[in-house]
C-alpha cells in the first residue's frame, strides 16, 4: 500500500520553498466530489491508523465487560455468594493496568519517535500490543497459590499490552496530522479517534455474540464455559492486529516530519555576514508570496543555516523548544486538560458495569441474565452517546473550531455529574441512565476527542510525538487514579458512588477554564509554519529588521 503525503511542506521535491498560500490554493484548485471530504490518500490512513486505535479501545474498554465474568468464575460468583470476594483494590489494579503500560508507551514511542523517526518505530507498538494480549489470554488456570496470583499476573501482562497501546497515541496521531491537508487534519485526527467508539460498541456486541453463543450452556448452569468466553472476547482483537501489522512495519518517513527537524538545528545568524542566503533557489510561483523580500531572505537564510539533524539534536530538541514559557504554557494546557477530563471519563467507562448496577440496571434472576443485561446497558450508552459523538466532533471541528467544542463538552458533562450526584437518591434508574448517556455524548463530542486532537496540531513536526506522548502520558495518571479510587471511594463505607461524581464535576468546571487560559485554537494553523516562522523572527531580533 502506498504512503501518501497531503500535508504542507516548505520545500517542493525541487528544494524550493512554496509558501503556505501557495499551498493552500492548490489544494482548493484540486478539491472534487468526494475528495472534499476524504481524498484517497485519508482512506488509507484510516485504515492503516484507524484499525490501530479500534484495537486499542477494544483492548482497553472490552475490561468493563470481562469484569463482571471474572468476578463470578475466579471470586465465588459461582458458588452462590450474594457477594462475591473481588477485592476492589486489586479490581482498581487490573482495571488500570493498562493505562499504566500506556504511561511507559505514550512517553517512550512518543520520544523515541521524535528522536529516530516515525518509521523507526511505528509497528513494533502493534508487536508488543500483540504480544500482550496473547499472553492475557494464556492465564494458566492451574497456577498454584491463591487466586490473587493469577490476577496479579493479568496485572503484569495488561501493563504489556498497554505499552503498546501507548505507544500509538503519540505515533498515529503525529503521522495523520504530518501527512493529512490542513483544511481536514482536525476532521482526519477526528476520524482516527472515533474508533476509539467504534472498539468499545465492537466490545459489547462481541460480549453479546459470544454470550448468545455460550447460551444453551450457560442456562443450563455450566458456567465453566465463561472461561472460554472471555479469553475469546479478549483475543478476538489479534484477528485485525496482525491485518495491519505489515502496512506499518513498512511505512516511509514524511517530508513534513524531515523537513521541521532540520530547524532542531537552526542557529540565528548575521544578514551581513551570510552571502549564501541570496542564491538560494526560489521557485517562480512564490515569487508575489509571502517568500518575497525581507521575508524571502530571510526564509533563504533559515534554510542555508539548517540540515539534516542527528539522533541525539533530536533529542534535546524537545527540552529546548519548551524552554520557552510560550511553548510550555501550551504543553501544560494540553496535559493538564487531558487529565482532567481522564480522571472523569475513564472513571466511568472503566467501571462503567459497576455503575450500572449501583444504579439498579444490570440486575437478573441468574448470572447469565446478569451478563446479558450488562452487555445490552454497555452497548446502548456506546450506540447511542459514545459513537454518535465522535461524528458530532468530526462534523463541526472544522467549522466551530477545537476550544469551542472542548469547552462546551466540560461543561455539558459537569451538568450531567451534578444532576446525577445532587438527587441520587431520588432520581430513578432511567433519568440516571439517560444522564450518563448524554455524558458520554459530550465527552466525545467534547474533551475526549479534542484533547487527543490539539497536541497533534498545536506543536511542530519536530517535537510534535514528544509533546503528545506527555500530554497523553498525563492523562493517564488522571485515569489510572480513577481507576484505582473509584473502587475504593464509591464503597458504602467510603464517600459513595454520588459524591464521586461530584469530584467528576468538579474536574470538569476546571477542564474548561483551563482550556480557556492555557489552550489555543489551532483550526487551520500549520505549527510548522510557525516554527519556521520564529526562527525567522529570531533573525528580525538579532539584526534590528
Amino acid at each position: 500500500m502506498k504512503w501518501e503525503e497531503e500535508s504542507y511542506s516548505r520545500k517542493d521535491d525541487q528544494g524550493n520553498l512554496v509558501s503556505i498560500d501557495e499551498y493552500e490554493r492548490e489544494q482548493r484548485a484540486g478539491l472534487t466530489g468526494m475528495s472534499r471530504v476524504m481524498t484517497k490518500g485519508d482512506l488509507k490512513l484510516y485504515a492503516i491508523c484507524g484499525v490501530g486505535f479500534f484495537l486499542d479501545s477494544y483492548d482497553l474498554f472490552i475490561i468493563n465487560l470481562v469484569t463482571p465474568i471474572w468476578t463470578y468464575e475466579y471470586w465465588g460468583g459461582l458458588q452462590g455468594k450474594k457477594s462475591p470476594t473481588y477485592p476492589l483494590l486489586l479490581r482498581g489494579a487490573v482495571n488500570a493496568a493498562a493505562n499504566i503500560g500506556n504511561i511507559v508507551g505514550q512517553l517512550s514511542f512518543g520520544f523515541l519517535g521524535d528522536a529516530f523517526g516515525r518509521k523507526f518505530v511505528y509497528g513494533k507498538e502493534m508487536i508488543i500490543m500483540i504480544i500482550g494480549v496473547i499472553l492475557v489470554i494464556s492465564l494458566p488456570n492451574h497456577l498454584k497459590g491463591p487466586t490473587r496470583m493469577k490476577f496479579w499476573y493479568l496485572f503484569g501482562m495488561r501493563i504489556l499490552m498497554g505499552i503498546g497501546i501507548g505507544g500509538d497515541y503519540p505515533m498515529s496521531a503525529a503521522i495523520v496530522a504530518e501527512r493529512s491537508s490542513l483544511r481536514n487534519r482536525g476532521r482526519m485526527l477526528g476520524w482516527i479517534f472515533s474508533n476509539q467508539g467504534w472498539g468499545t460498541l465492537a466490545g459489547s456486541i462481541v460480549t453479546l455474540i459470544l454470550l448468545g453463543c455460550f447460551s444453551k450452556s450457560l442456562k443450563a448452569g455450566h458456567y465453566n464455559q465463561l472461561d472460554a468466553v472471555w479469553r475469546l472476547q479478549i483475543g478476538l482483537a489479534l484477528v485485525p492486529a496482525f491485518a495491519t501489522l505489515y502496512f506499518r512495519l513498512t511505512m516511509p518517513e514524511s517530508k513534513k516530519f524531515q523537513q521541521s527537524g532540520e530547524l532542531s538545528t537552526f542557529k540565528v545568524p548575521s544578514l551581513n555576514s551570510l552571502d549564501s542566503s541570496e542564491s538560494y533557489t526560489k521557485d517562480p510561483k512564490t515569487e508575489t508570496s509571502e517568500v518575497d523580500g525581507m521575508t524571502g531572505r530571510k526564509a533563504s537564510i533559515v534554510e542555508a543555516n539548517v540540515a539534516p539533524a542527528s539522533s541525539s539534536v533530536k533529542m534535546r530538541a524537545s527540552f529546548q523548544y519548551f524552554s520557552e514559557w510560550r511553548h510550555l504554557k501550551t504543553l501544560i494546557g494540553t496535559a493538564s486538560t487531558w487529565f482532567l477530563v481522564d480522571v472523569a471519563f475513564y472513571g466511568v467507562n472503566l467501571n462503567q458495569s459497576v455503575l450500572l448496577t449501583a444504579i439498579g440496571f444490570s440486575t437478573g434472576k441468574t448470572e447469565y441474565e446478569t451478563l446479558l443485561k450488562n452487555g445490552y446497558g454497555n452497548l446502548i450508552i456506546a450506540a447511542a452517546g459514545y459513537v454518535p459523538g465522535y461524528f458530532l466532533t468530526i462534523y463541526f471541528i472544522e467549522i466551530l473550531g477545537r476550544r469551542w467544542i472542548q469547552i462546551q463538552g466540560f461543561l455539558v458533562t459537569a451538568l450531567m455529574f451534578a444532576i446525577i450526584a445532587g438527587d441520587y437518591n431520588h432520581l430513578g434508574t432511567a433519568g440516571k441512565f439517560v444522564c450518563f448517556t448524554i455524558a458520554q455524548l459530550f465527552f466525545n463530542f467534547g474533551p475526549n476527542a479534542t484533547t487527543f486532537i490539539v497536541p497533534g496540531e498545536v506543536f511542530p513536526s519536530r517535537v510534535r510525538g514528544f509533546a503528545h506522548g506527555v500530554s497523553a502520558a498525563t492523562g493517564k495518571v488522571g485515569a489510572i487514579l480513577s481507576g484505582v479510587l473509584f473502587n475504593y471511594l464509591s464503597g458504602p463505607t467510603k464517600i459513595g458512588v454520588a459524591n464521586v461524581l461530584w469530584i467528576f464535576f468538579a474536574c470538569s468546571i476546571l477542564g474548561a477554564i483551563m482550556t480557556f487560559f492555557f489552550v489555543p485554537e489551532s483550526k487551520g494553523v500549520d505549527a510548522d509554519v510557525l516554527d519556521f516562522q520564529e526562527c525567522q523572527e529570531a533573525i528580525r531580533i538579532k539584526n534590528g529588521h
